[in-house]
């Protein structure tokens, strides 16, 4: 079920392909219900090894994320904190888990990539990305550990079965188009590079082997990042810049 409350759209599990079908990538959304922590070694142990997953995830939700959990009496758990761990990790998996699974929301941190593409639009599911940096805040919404399976991969890796109340903000990074919103904005992003590029360089000055850049800034791309280094003086030839995918003069 999906539904407006206070200007949050909600998703209430069981979750249905018509509930998901309104929701595109950029739209923030929020989880209630039932949802599993299920990372690395489930995701191998089913896929690679044929074994069913212990905790019934169909039209639920998993999340990518590594708890710390409280132990108390009678075989009950609090959740303390649970941040989101890095989901590219699950991306040679995610295509197989979500045909076998039927799992409908996938939360995690960061992109994904065409396996969990090509699984939100056949299977009809959802990647979101839950704020890092926010475990505690997550660990509140949580309000019941309903179930614990697989304790023998330890607290990090154990499926921990939940109950959660307006899980979130969840951000929809692929969505059952297949739309990719991180693939979507390096594009946006490396066309704002090339033009920041050719304006910068308008301000430096080259001079034999030597660079000289007063008063600016000299560009160093680093991954998907702009790291600016303001340089004050000449710098000798053959000088190297100590950084990754550093600049050689």
């Amino acid at each position: 079920m999906v539904e407006m409350k206070d200007g949050k759209k909600i998703l209430t599990t069981p979750i249905t392909e018509e509930d998901l079908a309104d929701i595109h990538v950029g739209d923030i959304v929020y989880l209630n219900g039932s949802m599993t922590t299920c990372r690395d070694v489930a995701h191998r142990r089913l896929v690679e090894e044929g074994r069913e997953l212990p905790v019934n995830v169909r039209d639920a939700a998993i999340f990518h994320a590594g708890p710390i959990i409280r132990p108390l009496e009678n075989d009950k758990f609090e959740m303390v904190s649970v941040g989101p761990t890095t989901s590219m990790r699950m991306e040679k998996f995610e295509k197989e888990f979500v045909k076998e699974t039927g799992v409908k929301v996938i939360i995690g941190k960061g992109g994904m990539g065409p396996n969990t593409e090509y699984a939100c639009k056949n299977y009809k599911a959802i990647h979101c990305v839950f704020p890092a940096g926010n475990a505690v805040v997550a660990a509140t919404e949580v309000e019941e550990i309903v179930d614990a399976q697989w304790r023998d991969l330890g607290m990090p890796e154990t499926l921990w079965h939940c109950r959660v109340k307006e899980f979130g903000p969840l951000i929809v990074s692929i969505d059952t188009d297949g739309r990719n919103l991180f693939e979507e904005n390096k594009v946006i992003f490396n066309e704002r590079k090339e033009k920041a590029i050719e304006e910068i360089c308008k301000h430096v000055s080259l001079s034999n082997s030597n660079i000289t850049i007063k008063s600016t800034f000299h560009i160093i791309l680093s991954y998907p990042i702009i790291y600016f280094i303001t340089l004050s003086e000449p710098r000798p030839e053959n000088f190297c810049h100590d950084s990754p995918g550093g600049v050689c003069f």
